[in-house]
């Protein structure tokens, strides 16, 4: 999938295109008539190939997911997922030609011959068995075909993008080795060193605000909201076109400067009006998405399936009031990080100037020593994945900071290493084998892919997708 598709509206996108999995889709009933899709305006655009709002229907009739699916994913970004799925094999299609990568008839009929689920109990093709096939799953032999063949053209393009690729037995032998060694470390829980948030004093909370009082200054805005959902502009409870006309209007209205009080008014809408306020404990409720988007003095954003719209009528910068609790805890907070920061920026520095040794680390607490033995490069149980792959590539007797899956920060040393001795017949050798390989194929994907963004621009019209997503709504 196109990794950063998800915020390409209005941008150039890409992204790991050639990483994905193809899978040959058969038609499964589709989405009906409900859908206009009279409108040929371009979803997507690759340099001068377009796809079509039409192209992209098509496309969902052919993935099998129904369309109860697809609307209870819409806001897990299924829409954005399938087109960036389409823009995946349109680019790879547009590659596979300019490379004139080809398949003879011959390859994909014998394809088609031998394929089990063609065959009878005695492995012989039955074409019966085909054709009951295609039937079932509403196909015709030659759009099968068309699409095994898209399909074999694909594997041709990773053969030959990552083909003749062989991993040195020097380079599978240290993964092997740095995937099953054990690796014996001390450690410390540096949380055991740092201030408790509440050993700070007032004096040392009202030091802090004055200090960074400039730093400390947020802003206070006054506004007014009304929530526009289909039972206040329709009179019904279900999203139909005529609300989502509607919710077009106001932003017709919002882009050409109406006044807020006119736009309400001209809907029968009531509004709700907060005074000086501020986000200080960062809760995802529709006040504080609005204090969040404050950079827009009118607007509307979504919230829990519905629509919000805004007014910010005034906005002040200032400090706030100092015996305000909330305020205190973020100071308080604050201070608790600024200290466990210092802390531990005072240990690294000595680490990385080589002034941190044994003694040192004796000396920090010698009796909040812990041991633990990893069995292996993939063993978190105490530590996270990253760190436990930056101890494993760290000479014997060092020192580091890592960290846990609740980003508690320790220290920790290199102790030593129990090497197993490699058996270059067992399973586990041939299994890190193929690991080591794919990997070294995935860094040449990926450098390809880079290679792609570079060849092809693609463009998203976002209105197009919306209209997509409203329908389902």
């Amino acid at each position: 999938m196109i990794s950063t598709f998800k915020n390409l509206t209005k941008k150039k996108i890409g992204g790991l295109v050639l990483i994905i999995v193809i899978i040959i889709a058969f038609g499964f009933g589709g989405f009906g008539g409900g859908f206009n899709t009279s409108n040929q305006n371009n979803i997507a655009k690759i340099n001068s190939t377009k796809i079509s709002t039409q192209n992209y229907v098509d496309y969902l009739n052919q993935s099998g997911l129904s369309n109860q699916v697809i609307k209870n994913n819409i806001d897990n970004g299924i829409i954005e997922e399938l087109l960036s799925t389409l823009v995946s094999t349109t680019l790879l299609d547009l590659e596979i030609n300019d490379l004139s990568l080809s398949v003879s008839k011959q390859i994909i009929a014998e394809k088609i011959k031998s394929n089990k689920n063609f065959m009878d109990d005695d492995g012989n093709f039955q074409r019966t068995l085909y054709e009951k096939f295609l039937l079932t799953n509403n196909s015709s032999a030659p759009a099968f075909e068309s699409k095994l063949k898209n399909n074999e053209l694909q594997k041709q393009l990773f053969t030959y993008i990552s083909g003749g690729t062989k991993t040195p037995n020097f380079l599978i032998d240290k993964f092997y080795k740095e995937q099953n060694s054990k690796l014996e470390i001390d450690y410390i829980d540096l949380n055991l060193f740092y201030k408790k948030k509440d050993e700070f004093t007032d004096i040392d909370i009202n030091d802090f605000i004055t200090e960074n009082s400039d730093k400390l200054v947020q802003d206070y805005i006054n506004f007014e909201y009304v929530n526009l959902n289909p039972k206040n502009l329709t009179g019904l409870s279900e999203f139909n076109q005529a609300f989502f006309d509607k919710i077009d209007s106001i932003e017709n209205q919002v882009s050409k400067n109406i006044n807020f009080s006119q736009i309400i008014k001209e809907f029968n809408l009531k509004a709700n009006n907060v005074v000086d306020y501020i986000n200080l404990d960062n809760k995802e409720d529709i006040k504080n998405l609005i204090y969040n988007s404050r950079k827009n003095k009118i607007d509307i954003i979504e919230y829990n399936d519905n629509y919000t719209l805004y007014n910010i009528s005034e906005l002040n910068s200032k400090l706030p009031d100092n015996k305000d609790e909330k305020f205190r805890k973020q100071i308080t907070n604050l201070l608790f990080e600024k200290e466990k920061y210092e802390f531990n920026k005072n240990i690294l520095d000595k680490i990385n100037k080589k002034e941190f040794d044994q003694n040192s680390f004796l000396k920090l607490g010698s009796n909040k020593i812990k041991k633990i033995k990893l069995n292996s490069i993939k063993d978190d149980k105490k530590f996270e994945i990253n760190s436990i792959k930056v101890l494993y590539s760290l000479p014997l007797k060092t020192f580091t900071l890592v960290v846990d899956s609740k980003n508690n920060i320790y220290l920790a040393q290199t102790l030593g290493f129990d090497i197993n001795n490699v058996d270059f017949k067992s399973k586990e050798f041939a299994n890190a084998s193929i690991e080591e390989s794919a990997q070294n194929k995935n860094s040449i994907l990926k450098s390809y892919d880079f290679f792609l963004n570079t060849k092809y621009d693609v463009v998203v019209n976002d209105s197009a997708v919306d209209r997509v997503k409203n329908y389902f709504k």
